[in-house]
């Protein structure tokens, strides 16, 4: 966690680097420490302590100065703690809640949890309206949180959630071709989160065609991100849509761990190997198994460069992609995990 100290102050997360040193004057985003916030409250369920618990401190209390008064949260915060924006994006709006859940659902302290809880439910009108697929996704993983955890807060989201998963489907029916099975008419960021919100959503309502479509796109997804026998997720320069080939530079460290996530519920949902395969190619991308062969990670530090170009490595280590690393590391790790304790379970009874 070095790196993400190192890019963290008083008031919260830095957005940007200039090298491994933070970049005050990029200032600060609510959808960063939102993402900095779900991490450290998951870590903490494993590794509690005095300094884990400082850092859910630091990026919960940037969240409650966000939320504006009709409940929706700010994202664009300059040094001099001045804000940017009227309001957020719908996408600032979904990653916000889905931190706000992962509090809600853990054993951190109780004013932590009441906190978040009050955030969440003033944020609900808000989120009632957002129609950026991304952020519908964000909330139906943000419900599917709370409920596994058995909390009755995951009532304010249901319905919500469920007609978020029904908007997907729909992007899918009006967006597919035989050849472009997908739910936008071309791909851009954060891909993996929406067929991974379908396979959540699959699990609570089997009835519907919620596991059919994500199968189908995120094995769309995973064939177009496939190279050279490794992750080549769609670069930002100029994307990727039907009958065009993709954009295959400034590739982005978010699409690996998104997709490493997304490849991780698919697996529970289906128990196929293949997803496993991808969520280890996936997450191999950090480690230089990649189109450069050269690793953004540096595991000493738990830093990640900002992106791969045609050039050379972006050197950049900014705080997206030390959290996409560091969110790729948990969920590799974590699988490993159930993997080994599977493997000997089945030692040990034979």
């Amino acid at each position: 966690m070095d790196h993400l100290d190192r890019l963290t102050d008083s008031c919260g997360l830095i957005q940007h680097a200039i090298y491994s040193l933070p970049r005050r004057d990029s200032g600060y985003t609510t959808d960063d420490n939102a993402r900095a916030l779900r991490l450290c409250a998951r870590l903490h369920a494993n590794h509690p302590g005095p300094q884990m618990l400082e850092r859910v401190a630091r990026y919960l209390g940037f969240l409650q100065f966000a939320q504006c008064a009709g409940g929706a949260f700010h994202n664009f915060l300059n040094y001099q703690r001045g804000w940017l924006d009227v309001k957020g994006c719908d996408d600032c709006q979904g990653q916000t809640v889905r931190a706000l859940a992962e509090v809600l659902a853990s054993d951190l302290p109780n004013d932590f949890r009441l906190l978040a809880r009050e955030l969440l439910v003033a944020l609900v009108p808000t989120l009632i309206d957002m129609r950026s697929p991304r952020a519908q996704a964000y909330v139906v993983l943000a419900w599917d949180h709370l409920k596994r955890a058995n909390l009755s807060d995951s009532a304010t989201l249901e319905n919500v959630a469920w007609c978020a998963a029904r908007q997907l489907v729909e992007c899918f029916d009006r967006c597919r071709s035989p050849d472009w099975q997908w739910f936008e008419p071309r791909m851009t960021y954060a891909n993996a989160v929406l067929p991974h919100a379908l396979f959540v959503a699959a699990r609570h309502w089997p009835a519907e065609r919620y596991r059919s479509v994500a199968e189908t796109t995120f094995r769309f997804l995973d064939r177009e991100t496939t190279s050279e026998g490794v992750f080549w997720p769609i670069g930002n320069e100029g994307w990727h849509a039907p009958r065009q080939s993709k954009a295959m530079h400034d590739q982005q460290p978010v699409e690996a761990a998104t997709m490493a996530e997304a490849a991780r519920e698919a697996y529970d949902v289906c128990r196929a190997d293949e997803f496993l395969t991808t969520l280890r190619r996936a997450n191999a991308w950090f480690h230089g198994e990649n189109s450069l062969r050269e690793p953004l990670a540096d595991d000493t530090r738990g830093a990640c460069c900002d992106g791969l170009h045609a050039s050379g490595l972006n050197r950049n280590q900014g705080a997206e992609s030390t959290l996409a690393y560091l969110w790729s590391e948990f969920h590799a790790s974590d699988t490993q995990r159930e993997q080994d304790a599977g493997a000997l379970a089945d030692t040990t009874s034979g």
